[in-house]
């Protein structure tokens, strides 16, 4: 199958949910080909398809513990995946992201952790990671979150607007792969504490 270029929402289901995110999408409606990226909500039907490309796509990266397909089961068993959503591509799914809420010391609410994200290994460097967390924090706003954060590459998350964030820290996590993005004025000050879920291991 052919990875896409030109990433669209699915306006096929959730019209009522995604018109509140991207309204712009129905009042001009994108030009669909089959090679377009659709974004949707995850089904049941997708479970085995996200645990596969997530297990290959970090097999590759030294800095994995590779359990990361792990993660997002046990997130999902704990009902905490506030927000899951696959990319398909000509019907396949091929990239996934997860939301899902943390707890900050200072008694910060509303903030979420991004991740993991994955796409499937053949399919990227076309722009679906990127059609993903874009849809996921649009997602967020619409559902009033404060913002939100993640542990990853310093030089991937700051075309979304994330930026390290001094005031913030995680366990254990060097600050320079810390970032942060509000979705309000000012930023928390704490430490910043992911579901339990991300320390499962399969076992």
């Amino acid at each position: 199958m052919a990875c896409v270029i030109n990433p669209t929402k699915d306006h096929r289901t959730e019209q009522s949910n995604i018109e509140s995110l991207s309204p712009s999408i129905f009042t001009k409606p994108p030009k669909m080909t089959e090679q377009s990226i659709y974004i949707r909500n995850e089904t049941a039907a997708d479970i085995a398809a996200i645990g596969a490309i997530t297990s290959a796509a970090f097999a590759p990266l030294e800095i994995s513990n590779h359990t990361e397909q792990f993660i997002v089961e046990a997130l999902r068993a704990a009902g905490v995946l506030s927000i899951s959503l696959v990319a398909e591509v000509d019907g396949e799914v091929v990239g996934h992201v997860a939301f899902s809420p943390v707890d900050i010391s200072d008694s910060s609410t509303g903030w979420y952790g991004l991740g993991p994200v994955s796409v499937r290994p053949d399919c990227q460097r076309r722009g679906i990671g990127k059609a993903l967390i874009e849809e996921g924090l649009a997602r967020l706003r619409a559902l009033g979150a404060a913002g939100c954060c993640l542990v990853g590459h310093p030089d991937y998350y700051r075309k979304f607007g994330f930026d390290n964030a001094p005031g913030l820290m995680v366990e254990g996590v060097p600050a320079e792969f810390v970032f942060a993005l509000s979705f309000v004025d000012g930023l928390p000050r704490g430490t910043v504490t992911f579901h339990e879920g991300f320390g499962a291991t399969g076992n």
